[in-house]
């Protein structure tokens, strides 16, 4: 029986023509590119190539031809890091995409967004679109970084409370977690957006969806990365990850 050769997904081309620091560890870099991004969600993502590698990134937003991608760089560790710190106009990367499937709704009592770096960028995006529709909404946003001053632009108008909890040397997630707890569940019809670390991740869906009872269908929740692991390795050992999650509490 002859196999039904697997259909790669279209690729296409991004041509930087600028870059911004946003904070001392994520750059944003702009590109002019050769895709369709009409009708993108707030949590769109694109996949770059780097060489034979692939790297997942959130577009961050799409003006016109320009889409902006915001790269978190730990010096020279990683891949696409390093790439976003140097970049240079007239720089070319090809990328599959954009993919996605997640925005807020307007109609919730509040909205829970929680992540660590590499979740602020879908953050932002989330609150811009929830913010568009319904400005008075009320949001409660904790997001992690490693030192103050790395505090991202995110919109604060509104209802919206930015909770900015600071690794300071702790592991990746403990004090994001701590906070999330000692926070209190809001009231009310409750959204969540929680993506980040992996070991982040496990005990907040076990929070929301066993403890809070919040419903599967008003969480998008994912683990972006998990410490220790390179990105192909977390890749190859994700389905077992979700599934032990999956058993703790069960949707």
């Amino acid at each position: 029986m002859t196999e039904t050769p697997k259909r790669e997904r279209p690729r296409h081309t991004a041509t930087v023509i600028g870059t911004t620091w946003l904070t001392p560890t994520i750059v944003r870099v702009v590109f002019t590119a050769s895709g369709d991004f009409e009708g993108v969600f707030a949590d769109s993502y694109v996949k770059l190539l780097f060489g034979d590698a692939m790297r997942a990134y959130t577009v961050r937003s799409v003006i016109g031809e320009e889409v902006s991608i915001d790269f978190v760089v730990h010096g020279d560790e990683g891949l696409a890091g390093p790439w976003a710190a140097n970049a240079s106009v007239g720089d070319v990367l090809e990328y599959v995409g954009p993919g996605g499937e997640w925005s807020p709704r307007a109609d919730a009592d509040c909205h829970l967004f929680i992540g660590d770096e590499s979740a602020l960028p879908a953050i932002a995006s989330g609150l811009e679109r929830l913010l568009l529709v319904n400005p008075g909404a009320k949001a409660l946003v904790f997001a992690e970084i490693g030192r103050a001053g790395e505090e991202y632009p995110l919109a604060t108008r509104g209802g919206v409370e930015v909770s900015w909890i600071v690794r300071d040397g702790a592991p990746y997630g403990e004090k994001l977690v701590d906070a999330v707890l000692a926070a209190g569940y809001p009231q009310g019809d409750v959204e969540g957006f929680v993506h980040g670390n992996a070991e982040m991740v496990r005990p907040l869906r076990r929070y929301l969806l066993r403890d809070q009872g919040l419903a599967r269908e008003h969480l998008s929740i994912s683990g972006y990365w998990r410490s220790g692991m390179t990105d192909e390795g977390w890749r190859a050992s994700k389905r077992a990850f979700n599934a032990a999650m999956e058993a703790e509490a069960p949707t």
